[in-house]
């Protein structure tokens, strides 16, 4: 049987035992459907090589050493991964478009006596459920955006808002990324379009009547962009601007960004990646800072001469007001986010 999706909850919600994504390696880590494992009937290379003889010997040729590639793989994925799966076991499995490998694989499965059924379009449908969210609908509630110079903690803010209640999106969580040059997580970035899968899911969650507060952010974090209607709704929105001295924030940014302070090489790294933009003399001192283990020094030293200014410019272009939220101190973020939730109830409320 072949499942068709209509829509990100019907494959979100899907009910089966187990989403089976058999396309390759490289093809899994970019992107898939979400809570999809990876049992692959042609791994990276067995891919690419069927490929050529397609296109250099014959399509027949292609498809029988494909085929015996498929079986062993099969065989492989049965005996192990899925050898204490019961009788009524029902897996959904899909390839790239719901072709030869997802069939294949799912007629062997079928003659075990496993209800299983393929994804109609395979990947592809998924994919384009994905992109009529993010491209070609408005985000599905009206959006409140917090923002704020650098070492503001917009990022715990928002996840203290989720404690509360307020609904909220988490950009940067998405992306693996906090956003700026210090900003990499381990791990890295996903593939845009993984990122993509992860946005489309949060926004199709979102309660349509209550607001969703988003950190301000550029049109990219890190290397991920934005899509064009999430980033044009953020311009929008009514904003909440967290506003703390320059001492409160360097101290935060020391503890938010305690693997970057620890790891002098890296931290040595992404400074000189500023030298295009300051004089050398700068650097020197920044480094030097570090070298030091001045860590709060360097980050007031950054935000007054790097990063605020950048804000101040960015603020000025965009000729909105903020409603203001001042603090002295981000040691109660709690307390502080108890705050930022009533100006967006006050602004949900207009």
């Amino acid at each position: 049987m072949a499942l068709r999706a209509t829509d990100l909850d019907q494959l979100i919600r899907h009910g089966f035992d187990d989403v089976i994504d058999v396309r390759s390696p490289a093809e899994w880590v970019e992107d898939r459907v979400p809570g999809a494992i990876n049992l692959p009937v042609l791994d990276n290379e067995e891919r690419a090589r069927v490929g050529t003889i397609y296109k250099q010997v014959s399509p027949f040729s292609a498809r029988k050493i494909g085929a015996a590639l498929v079986a062993r793989n099969a065989a492989r994925h049965i005996e192990e991964v899925l050898a204490d799966r019961p009788g009524g076991w029902r897996p959904l499995v899909y390839c790239w478009r719901g072709g030869q490998r997802s069939n294949s694989f799912a007629m062997i499965l079928g003659q075990i006596g496993w209800r299983v059924e393929v994804l109609e379009g395979g990947y592809k449908s998924w994919r384009g459920l994905v992109v009529r969210e993010l491209y070609e609908r408005a985000v599905r509630a009206p959006v409140v955006v917090i923002d704020g110079n650098t070492g503001s903690a917009k990022t715990e803010l928002l996840a203290q808002l989720g404690a509360l209640g307020v609904q909220v999106l988490d950009l940067e969580g998405l992306a693996n990324h906090r956003g700026s040059l210090f900003g990499a997580f381990a791990g890295g970035q996903p593939a845009q379009r993984g990122f993509e899968s992860r946005l489309a899911v949060a926004l199709s969650r979102l309660d349509p009547v209550r607001p969703v507060v988003v950190e301000a952010e550029s049109s990219k974090v890190g290397e991920i962009r934005l899509p064009p209607g999430l980033w044009k709704a953020m311009q929008a929105a009514p904003r909440i601007e967290v506003s703390a001295p320059v001492g409160a924030r360097a101290a935060y940014l020391v503890r938010a960004y305690r693997d970057l302070v620890e790891d002098g090489p890296r931290l040595g790294q992404v400074i000189d990646l500023l030298r295009p933009l300051h004089p050398a003399k700068a650097i020197e001192e920044w480094h030097g800072l570090a070298a030091q283990g001045r860590f709060e020094d360097l980050a007031a030293e950054l935000m007054e001469r790097h990063y605020d200014p950048r804000y101040a410019k960015h603020r000025a272009r965009a000729g909105r007001a903020a409603d203001l939220v001042e603090t002295d101190t981000l040691d109660d973020l709690p307390a502080l986010a108890a705050r930022v939730a009533a100006r967006v109830a006050r602004l949900a409320g207009r």
